[in-house]
């Protein structure tokens, strides 16, 4: 395994927090799901079940794959930048969804 750069680390940190936020959000929707029964909210519900997925995997790359990345600075310094952008809109969500 190739060691990480601190690009990767923090796109693994950043898939951390997605990952929490994500972790949030289900509760939040499951409970509005059992309240309410209403589509969206199951849709909501399936939104975060895959980003959750999404970002289990990006996080399993990042340990185990890391080469994947570490020829190429322009690849880390994009998969950071969706990461740091993944962030911002879940944390849209959470602040919405809590209120």
């Amino acid at each position: 395994m190739a060691e990480m750069t601190p690009l990767l680390t923090a796109a693994s940190a950043l898939s951390v927090l997605n990952i929490l936020l994500l972790l949030v959000l289900s509760v939040v929707w499951v409970r509005n799901y059992q309240a309410f029964k209403t589509p969206l909210t199951l849709g909501l519900l399936g939104f975060a079940v895959v980003l959750l997925i999404e970002n289990l995997v990006a996080l399993s790359f990042f340990f185990s794959m890391g080469m994947l990345y570490t020829g190429s600075q322009a690849a880390q310094q994009a998969v950071l930048a969706m990461r740091g952008l993944q962030l911002l809109a879940i944390s849209f969500l959470t602040v919405v969804s809590l209120r």
